[in-house]
């Protein structure tokens, strides 16, 4: 049975936008993003399983996390759909599975290939794992002791964002067990899930950090072979958190693509 997912909403006229997280955020992550929107838009940010304050599983697989995603919408109500990252691959499954959902979509530096490159996700589930969370009185000691496992401020920060109060103690708001364990799923590609699912047709918008290598030129094969109707922008001075890294850049290109709806070819 699948359980509701947590979102947050803005806006309350337009086209409808659900914003997809990456590994180890929440919904909120797209808030600046959302509210900009919310003029001309409904904006629907969502917390994927296993993150934020939605629900767990006991295992991770991208075709069921799309399900719980078009659990939440209307096929009488198509929506364009932005995911970065792991939630780019999960905007991506949905679309394919679901197209009657998806009447666009915004994949924001990621492709639909299999990456072998999470060992330093691994070190982060380690080093958060790892944390006394017991004996913590407040929250810069939970950022002093992951200071030299993620020695990056801005990484330790986002990390910390799933650090919760529960009672006198603390507690991860993100299943560190499941996604840790799962590292190698969320870094492929469900190929033979999807061996017989048809391309999705729909406008498809990649969105590339010019610093990021998550989407190159030898990734173009199966990006057209699952989106055919694709384009790229690639945003200089980004890397892989393109949105936050440039976000007036990312704003504007967001905005144009969503101004095409309605108006014919993208």
């Amino acid at each position: 049975m699948l359980r509701p997912l947590h979102t947050t909403e803005f806006g309350d006229h337009g086209s409808r936008v659900v914003f997809a997280h990456g590994l180890f955020g929440q919904g909120r992550n797209w808030t600046q993003v959302g509210k900009a929107l919310a003029d001309r838009h409904r904006v629907l940010l969502v917390d994927l399983p296993h993150h934020g304050r939605s629900p767990w599983d006991d295992h991770f697989d991208y075709l069921r996390i799309a399900d719980e995603v078009a659990a939440i919408l209307d096929a009488d109500d198509p929506v364009a759909v932005v995911g970065h990252s792991l939630g780019g691959k999960v905007a991506m499954v949905l679309a394919l599975t679901h197209p009657e959902l998806v009447e666009r979509l915004c994949v924001v530096d990621v492709s639909p290939v299999a990456y072998d490159r999470l060992s330093e996700f691994q070190g982060y589930v380690t080093a958060m794992r790892g944390l006394p969370l017991n004996s913590l009185s407040q929250r810069s000691d939970a950022d002093t002791a992951l200071a030299e496992a993620v020695p990056d401020p801005t990484v330790r920060g986002f990390l910390l964002q799933n650090l919760r109060r529960d009672g006198e103690g603390w507690r991860w708001q993100v299943n560190l067990d499941v996604l840790g364990e799962a590292l190698p799923e969320i870094g492929g590609w469900p190929e033979d899930q999807l061996a017989d699912v048809p391309p999705y047709r729909g406008p498809v918008l990649w969105v590339a950090g010019a610093g990021s290598d998550y989407v190159m030129p030898a990734y173009a094969e199966a990006m057209e072979r699952w989106f055919p109707a694709n384009r790229l922008v690639t945003v200089k001075d980004a890397g892989h958190w393109v949105h936050s890294e440039q976000p007036a850049v990312f704003l504007e290109v967001l905005r144009r693509f969503l101004d095409a709806a309605g108006s014919g070819p993208s």
